[in-house]
C-alpha cells in the first residue's frame, strides 16, 4: 500500500461460533495469530492480552462486520454514534452481527487509546443497480422497513478480485468477472468494471446458494405453508433454515465437503445427493451472475471449499459449457491452493482462477487506508 509505514494492525473476525484474531505488520505479513473454535465472550480480552505478548502494540484494531444495515454504506472508524448504527444492522444478520459486536465492544475497552475499525461486507454491493437491488414488493416494505437485497463476503470479494487482477495482469476497473466465494456460507457475485452488478445473496446471508447448514433460497410461498397449515412458528423455521438446512440436511451426516466426498467415494448415496444439490446451485448461480456481464474474463474461486475441493470446482465447470468452461482443472499437490493462481488448462476460452481466502488480510487493508484517510 502507498504512504508512510503505519505500524502493526491487529484484525478480528468473528464468526457465530469462531474467532479469528492477527496482527499484520506494513506488508501483510503475520505477526501473531490466535482462534478460538467458540462463540466470543468473556475470554475476548484475555485471548487479546495473550496474543499481544507475543507482538508489537497495534496502532489500531479492524474488525469485519458482516451487515451495515440500510445506514452505513461504507467502512467506518468507531465512536459511540457509530456503534448504536452497528446494532440496528444486527437483527438483519444474527448469526454474524451480535458475535462481532460483542468482541468490538470487548476490544474498545481493552485497547481504548487507538482506533477501531468497522469493515462491512455488504460495502462491496452498495452500489448495486436497482434492477439487481430491489424486490418486487409494496414500495412501503421497501422504503419503511429497508427491505432490498445487500449482498455479502464483499470483503472476500475485493481481495478476490485484486488478486485476479495482479494474476491476470489487467486493471480490476477492466474485468467482467464471476466470483464464487464457497466456504461456511456461499455466494456467487458478478463484477462489471470493477463493482460488484449482481450477486445471489439478499437481505440476509440465508438467500442465494445452498450453503454448509443454511438452506440457501426457499420458496417463500413453501415457508409459510409451513406456518399456515403446519403451524411451524417463525422462530422454529429460522432454526432449520440457518442451522439445520444445506448439506447437512441434504447428507445427514455432515455439512463437510470434504466428508462427503469422501462418504460418496464410498456409496453413500445420501452425499451425492447434497454434493449434486450443492453444485447445482453454484452452477445456476454463477450462470444468473454471468447474465449481468458483458463477457467473462475469469471464474474465481474462494473460500474454504472454493480453495481445498477440487472435486467440487471441477464438477461446477465441467457442466458449465454454455459459458466457454470446461473440465479437466488442474489440482496442485495436496489439493489445497495456498496463493493465487490458474487451475483452468493453458489456452482455455475462460480462465478459472483459485484465490486463497483474504478477507482478514482486506480488513487490515481497509483499515490502514482509513487511518491514512483520516490522517491518524
Amino acid at each position: 500500500m502507498s504512504g508512510e509505514p503505519l505500524g502493526p494492525v491487529l484484525v478480528a473476525d468473528a464468526g457465530s461460533s469462531s474467532l479469528h484474531l492477527t496482527v499484520f505488520d506494513d506488508d501483510l505479513g503475520i505477526l501473531a495469530e490466535r482462534d478460538i473454535s467458540s462463540a466470543p465472550g468473556d475470554d475476548v480480552a484475555d485471548l487479546m492480552r495473550r496474543l499481544l505478548r507475543e507482538a508489537p502494540a497495534p496502532v489500531a484494531m479492524g474488525h469485519r462486520v458482516v451487515h451495515g444495515g440500510p445506514a452505513l454504506r461504507s467502512h467506518l472508524l468507531v465512536n459511540d454514534r457509530a456503534r448504536e448504527a452497528l446494532d440496528e444492522a444486527a437483527d438483519l444478520a444474527p448469526l454474524h452481527v451480535p458475535p462481532a459486536l460483542t468482541v468490538l465492544d470487548a476490544a474498545r475497552e481493552f485497547l481504548p487509546g487507538i482506533p477501531h475499525a468497522a469493515c462491512l461486507d455488504t460495502v462491496f454491493h452498495t452500489g448495486l443497480p436497482a434492477a439487481a437491488r430491489e424486490y418486487a414488493v409494496p414500495v412501503a416494505w421497501r422504503e419503511e422497513y429497508g427491505l432490498r437485497r445487500y449482498g455479502f463476503h464483499g470483503l472476500s470479494y475485493a481481495w478476490a478480485l485484486d488478486r485476479t487482477a495482479e494474476l491476470l495482469g489487467r486493471p480490476p476497473e477492466e474485468l467482467h468477472v464471476v466470483i464464487a466465494h464457497l466456504g461456511g456460507g456461499c455466494s456467487a457475485c458478478a463484477v462489471r468494471d470493477g463493482r460488484s452488478v449482481d450477486t445471489t445473496m439478499g437481505f440476509t446471508p440465508l438467500e442465494g446458494l445452498v450453503m454448509s447448514h443454511r438452506s440457501g433460497s426457499v420458496d417463500p410461498g413453501a415457508l409459510t405453508w409451513l406456518q399456515t397449515r403446519h403451524h411451524l412458528s417463525a422462530e422454529e423455521i429460522d432454526e432449520v433454515l440457518n442451522h439445520e438446512g444445506g448439506l447437512l440436511a441434504l447428507s445427514g451426516t455432515s455439512d463437510d465437503t470434504r466428508d462427503l466426498v469422501r462418504a460418496r467415494g464410498e456409496g453413500d448415496m445420501q452425499a451425492a445427493l447434497a454434493l449434486d444439490v450443492f453444485t447445482h446451485h453454484c452452477r445456476r448461480g454463477i450462470a444468473a451472475m454471468a447474465a449481468s456481464l458483458d463477457r467473462l474474463d475469469a471464474l474465481v474461486f474462494t473460500g474454504e471449499i472454493g480453495e481445498d475441493q477440487p472435486e467440487v470446482r471441477e464438477e461446477v465447470c465441467a457442466r458449465l459449457t454454455s459459458l466457454g468452461l470446461r473440465g479437466g482443472l488442474l489440482s496442485p499437490e495436496g489439493a489445497i491452493v495456498d496463493r493465487p493462481a490458474v487451475v483452468s488448462a493453458e489456452r482455455a476460452a475462460v480462465p478459472v482462477v483459485v484465490v486463497p481466502t483474504g478477507e482478514a488480510r482486506q480488513v487490515d487493508r481497509e483499515t490502514r487506508s482509513l487511518l491514512r484517510r483520516c490522517h491518524i
